[in-house]
């Protein structure tokens, strides 16, 4: 294997006087899973619109067009969990780029007029099985980039805000891009996208070699990893954080179309409140990235963690459009506690572990979601709208402060903030190890 070259030089690095978002996208090396990350999702929310148009085109069946969005993420687990090793077997940049090398050809499959609806789904579900292992790969990529601490914090959290304003605009730009050219022509888009994310992955990224060897068969070796990392406690809890909260806030997005029709509002109503929660995301991503210190995102995550459910329960009263509205936003702006929860969740993992451990996160977390949404229809159809979102906010709450007395638990007592020296993409920062007190899509 060839040598590792040398870390980038001071000129490309962050400077001292670089603040918040500024100092991760001035490493070079993370602009480029940045650009990459924007254009894979790109493809990602186009496939999804021009499959299911297309899909709906082609059987006039308001199931398998619904089912195209389903196959998004029920193969998250299985990839998550039977292909996890790969994230750690083979060198990262070789695993990310292949990925989206097999995507484009999914991508391009589709696009072919010859191609059946069976195919079509079939093709759907590929894309989404190499989606975790992408994900989990490029997460552990980032420990690489910009180490584990704080720059690692901030370029998770732009990579989210990327996800989530995709949520705001990507459909609304694949709908305009279906008025221009057809389906299939959208889905040779995708294709292109997947392939500039590759070649923007190969040419912006170093090589690395892979983090762990050996291990037996892929599959035994995924399913080793996936028992390792939930069989430590404090792994599992921290895990646990990061998927349960979701789990009740896809409620009221689930449920959007039903509460518009219950307070009376249309289907204008719909969009505004599907719009709110990412909006309250970003805005919270953005203020704890650009005004918290490190410490500060870390005293703030078991508070914000367990009380980001709370304004649910508004929905007990059955509100109108605007409180509704800013009960979400603010539900949504909670999730800036995964900031700090980050920064625990990577120094908690073993270096060697990071890229399965970062998949099994990924694939629980879309995994979750889906089964949320599905409970969430499921109690609908038994109760009012409002009753369901409400009782969601109430246990929700309960199972987050349980979670957060956990992770409590979990610490090392005889831990201590201390200062350490990080080396992140060429530069040497001062930083605090916070114990327990320092330290929610999907992108």
């Amino acid at each position: 294997m060839a040598p590792e070259p040398p870390p980038p030089t001071p000129t490309a690095a962050p400077t001292a006087r670089s603040a918040g978002y500024l100092r991760v996208l001035a490493v070079t090396e993370f602009r480029a899973v940045f650009v990459a990350h924007a254009f894979s999702l790109l493809g990602v929310v186009v496939s999804e619109i021009a499959l299911t148009v297309l899909v709906y085109g082609l059987t006039g069946s308001p199931l398998l067009g619904a089912l195209t969005f389903a196959l998004g993420m029920l193969p998250y687990l299985v990839g998550g969990t039977l292909l996890a090793g790969i994230a750690d077997r083979y060198p990262p940049r070789r695993v990310l780029v292949l990925c989206d090398v097999v995507c484009a050809g999914c991508a391009g499959l589709m696009a072919l007029p010859a191609t059946p609806v069976a195919a079509l789904l079939a093709l759907r579900c590929a894309i989404a099985l190499v989606a975790p292992v992408f994900n989990g790969t490029r997460m552990a990529t980032l420990t690489d980039i910009l180490g584990d601490g704080d720059l690692f914090v901030l370029g998770r959290s732009l990579l989210r805000i990327v996800s989530q304003s995709a949520v705001l605009v990507g459909f609304g730009l694949g709908g305009v891009l279906l008025t221009v050219v057809s389906p299939r022509g959208a889905l040779a888009v995708t294709l292109c996208t997947f392939v500039f994310s590759a070649l923007v992955l190969r040419c912006g990224t170093r090589r690395r070699p892979a983090r762990a060897r050996g291990g037996g068969a892929l599959v035994r070796y995924s399913l080793g990893g996936a028992r390792q990392v939930l069989g430590d406690r404090r792994v599992r809890a921290l895990l646990l954080l990061f998927w349960v909260p979701p789990l009740f806030l896809v409620a009221p997005e689930a449920l959007a179309a039903p509460y518009a029709d219950e307070i009376g509002i249309g289907a204008g109503g719909v969009g505004l409140l599907m719009c709110a929660l990412p909006v309250g995301t970003v805005a919270g991503e953005l203020w704890a990235g650009s005004v918290l210190s490190a410490a500060a995102r870390a005293r703030v995550v078991l508070p914000f963690a367990s009380l980001t459910l709370v304004p649910l329960t508004v929905y007990a009263a059955t509100p109108g459009v605007v409180p509704a509205l800013a009960a979400l936003a603010l539900a949504g702006a909670g999730s800036a506690y995964t900031l700090g929860l980050d920064r625990w969740f990577v120094e908690a993992v073993p270096e060697e572990l990071r890229g399965r451990a970062m998949t099994v996160h990924t694939a629980g977390l879309m995994t979750i979601q889906g089964v949320g949404m599905a409970l969430a229809g499921l109690a609908a159809e038994f109760t009012a709208v409002s009753t369901v979102v409400a009782g969601a906010g109430v246990v929700g709450t309960l199972c987050c402060l349980l979670l957060a007395l956990e992770v409590r638990r979990t610490r090392d007592p005889g831990e201590r903030p201390r200062s350490r020296t990080t080396e992140g993409a060429g530069e040497r920062t001062p930083e605090l190890r916070d114990g327990a007190d320092h330290h929610v899509t999907d992108g």
